[in-house]
């Protein structure tokens, strides 16, 4: 524990947050089942993403169109950091309670509007883009859920019992997608598998209209986070969360440290884990569609209770140990563990669903190692005044590319591997476990060593930084070597997967654009206030 953290809690202070505890245990119920909601919302179409394949996209290439289906789940995550930034700064000008209210009803509106939604065999190309637009407009309400929901119960509770109070809204990300499978697996056996196929899959779409009233109703009755009021009540909130969060070099530095020493690792491992899972099963491994969600569900009921446990031992031993014991351990045994997985399933040895559901029990308690701390640690890391803003940008980068695209970038590298197995030193079905591994390896590495400890700091001191924020040249330019490097990849191997064969590429020539808007954004202010210093 660094010197810095010792000295976050001054000697004999009373612990932040309020002393009646119906009234947290009030907030965390209200904002996690907002977030869980939320979550569903989203991940209900990762869950479909075989039938949405065959919906809303040209039939011929099965893989193509599950390809392409794929892409559109993780263009929902690509929008994530964008709502992020501008749900953040709303959530940091105004309240965090305002702006995750307006968030949930977004997410349950474009949600409600897939169920409604004509298949490409009634509308031709409309389909996939309208489609295409409603997982944007998920994403960005996303993007501004997740921080607000952590750092909405964070300024609740307990300093030093953070952990274990965040954790619950953890367990949401996992919940969502349980209920998700939960609602699919429901409506799936009340009605023959033609009439599944033709209209029944939209059902858990329209479903979310109900849960987010009941959501909306829950949440209106809430009060801003006490922090936040005394912040704004004393006039210290920031006027320009945004340029504050990433206005200089020192803060880039910061947000890299976190994006690759700690949500890099955690979203690869949460989405192998969980996402990667559901869908190798399904596409490699020939198991049921039924049987695939059961095993899922059962696995994530049983390993859920873990955030919570690993939440709550980080305010013992720390949130750095925790997460980079779960990235170290998630590198060494995800391969071996679908190698087991692999032989127990229909299309490689003899089938058997306990070994299986074992074997992803495990690998989501990998996720909850990672991933139940995390909340509490970003909520440390930034000042009160751009909290909200800087919370999510890093969260949701990790979450939405590393994590968001690895169905993706993995389903995309089993098809290469199966074409060229020479090429891979692992199985082609294994193959696409080489990227959440290396990230997890390369979290471990830079975390271990550029991340401090955190759980011993004082969140009520709206100029703390749990992080160290002097600029070190070695440092960042490593980190923006990495960054760049994984863009130089995207562009080039996983941006192609976005573009029917044929066509021009117009997802790079999009994707370059955007790069070059941003590196403009970030650089031309910069110069213009050297050059009146100067």
């Amino acid at each position: 524990m660094s010197e810095s953290s010792r000295a976050a809690i001054p000697a004999g202070a009373e612990p932040h947050g309020p002393a009646d505890r119906a009234t947290i245990w009030k907030v965390i119920a209200a904002s996690a089942v907002g977030t869980m909601i939320e979550w569903y919302d989203f991940y209900i179409f990762g869950s479909l993403a075989s039938i949405l394949a065959g919906t809303f996209f040209p039939q011929g290439n099965t893989t193509l169109a599950l390809l392409q289906t794929l892409a559109t789940f993780a263009a929902g995550f690509a929008a994530r950091p964008f709502g992020a930034l501008f749900f953040g700064r709303i959530g940091d000008l105004v309240g965090r309670k305002y702006a995750f209210l307006v968030t949930l009803l977004i997410m349950g509106g474009a949600t409600f509007v897939i169920g409604l939604l004509p298949g490409y065999a009634t509308i031709g190309v409309f389909a996939p883009l309208i489609l295409l637009f409603l997982r944007l407009i998920q994403g960005l309400a996303l993007g501004g859920e997740y921080g607000g929901a952590a750092t909405y119960v964070a300024e609740h509770v307990p300093d030093n019992r953070r952990g274990f109070y965040t954790a619950f809204i953890q367990t949401t990300a996992t919940l969502g997608l349980f209920l998700s499978l939960l609602v699919i697996l429901g409506v799936r056996s009340l009605m023959p598998a033609e009439e599944w196929a033709r209209w029944g899959w939209r059902i858990p779409f329209l479903l979310s209209g109900v849960l987010v009233i009941v959501s909306l109703f829950i949440r209106m009755r809430l009060k801003e986070s006490p922090l936040f009021t005394r912040m704004k009540a004393a006039g210290k909130t920031s006027t320009r969360p945004v340029a504050e969060s990433f206005g200089s070099t020192a803060r880039w530095q910061t947000m890299l440290i976190v994006l690759w020493g700690a949500a890099a690792g955690q979203a690869v491992v949460w989405y192998t884990g969980q996402f990667y899972a559901l869908t190798w099963l399904e596409t490699v491994g020939k198991v049921d569609f039924v049987q695939v969600r059961t095993i899922i569900a059962v696995a994530l009921a049983a390993a859920t209770p873990f955030f919570i446990v690993f939440g709550a031992l980080s305010d013992r031993i720390g949130r750095k140990k925790v997460m980079m014991a779960g990235n170290l351990l998630a590198a060494i045994f995800i391969i071996p563990i679908f190698q087991v997985m692999w032989r127990h399933t229909p299309a490689g040895g003899t089938y058997s669903p306990v070994i299986l559901t074992l074997c992803v029990f495990v690998l989501v308690l990998f996720v909850t190692i990672v991933y139940g701390p995390i909340a509490a640690f970003l909520v440390e890391s930034f000042p009160a005044r751009v909290r909200y803003t800087s919370v999510s940008l890093p969260y949701h980068v990790g979450n939405g590319y590393f994590g968001g695209f690895l169905p993706v970038i993995a389903t995309a590298v089993v098809a290469f591997a199966t074409a060229k197995p020479d090429d891979f030193p692992v199985q082609p079905q294994l193959a696409g476990l080489i990227y959440p591994v290396s990230v997890a390896l390369i979290t471990f590495v830079l975390g271990s060593f550029l991340l401090k400890e955190t759980h011993r700091a004082r969140i009520d001191d709206e100029d703390f930084v749990g992080v160290d924020t002097r600029v070190n040249p070695l440092v960042f330019g490593l980190l923006i070597a990495l960054t760049a490097g994984a863009l130089l990849l995207a562009d080039l191997y996983l941006l192609p997967t976005f573009t029917p064969a044929g066509e021009p590429p117009y997802v790079q020539y999009g994707f370059r654009i955007l790069l070059l808007i941003v590196a403009l954004v970030v650089v031309v202010p910069r110069l213009m206030r050297r050059k009146s210093a100067a």
